[in-house]
């Protein structure tokens, strides 16, 4: 038996990257998947590889997180299919990465704003009613770019730091309902990453000397197991928490 068995997590961005490994990693523990995003292609394959594996469901559905009317259509064909919540995992962000403070325009910091904070306050707001039925939880990300004030980052920083202080208010609101809510920063090696990466070699290297064991951590084995026992029963005591995987240095709360 798996840790979450019966249970139904929806992950945003689920299809690829950290997404993909998250969703591997609730598979691997039973459950029922709910993956959003905005290429229906990525998201069929990622269903087709982790039925087939795992045995488990898993519900495609196309969405853009900074559209309000997209999330409540996401949430409504997740009730419809599995009848019930019990985790959100805000994972999905596109941002400016690599391009300085002065260099970012108004529309740049938006993209970021709309597909990280407004997105996960969409999906946190309609996932609400259910999450209380369920006891459930809720997983967002944020990053070690507003906690250390990373080059290149502004917008997502922004957007990032955002998202770790509504987390810190909705898990003193919601936990009376039996809610926990945490944040997630990762720093895991992907396939976005080898691309900036290539783009940004300097800022990568300053990067990766300010992290202990000098390694990127791994979407599936670090950063989804992290998710899966925040979303799990044993974690149910933790809340209002900002977790840290700096490439394989442990937590730091």
């Amino acid at each position: 038996m798996g840790k979450l068995d019966g249970k139904v997590a929806i992950i945003t961005g689920g299809g690829r990257g950290i997404g993909y490994g998250i969703s591997t990693a609730f598979a691997k523990e039973g459950a029922n998947l709910v993956l959003t995003g905005r290429t229906l292609a990525t998201l069929e394959k990622a269903k087709e590889e982790l039925e087939k594996a795992y045995g488990i469901e898993v519900l495609v559905v196309t969405a853009d997180g900074g559209n309000e009317e997209a999330v409540n259509n996401v949430i409504q064909k997740a009730v419809e299919k599995f009848g019930r919540i019990d985790t959100v995992v805000n994972n999905a962000q596109v941002s400016k990465s690599g391009t300085m403070l002065a260099d970012h325009t108004k529309e740049d910091f938006d993209v970021a704003i709309y597909s990280g904070l407004y997105a996960t306050f969409f999906y946190m707001k309609a996932a609400f009613p259910y999450l209380k039925e369920s006891k459930g939880s809720v997983v967002n990300f944020a990053s070690g770019a507003g906690l250390f004030g990373r080059l290149g980052q502004s917008s997502y920083a922004a957007a990032k730091e955002g998202i770790r202080g509504m987390s810190r208010v909705a898990a003193a609101e919601w936990g009376p309902y039996g809610i926990n809510v945490n944040v997630v920063c990762p720093l895991a090696m992907t396939e976005g990453l080898e691309k900036w990466k290539e783009e940004h070699p300097d800022l990568f290297e300053k990067t990766i000397q300010g992290i202990p064991l000098g390694r990127f951590a791994d979407p599936e084995k670090d950063i989804g197991r992290v998710c899966v026992f925040l979303a799990s029963d044993e974690a149910s005591y933790v809340t209002g928490e900002t977790i840290t995987l700096q490439g394989g240095s442990g937590l730091r709360p």
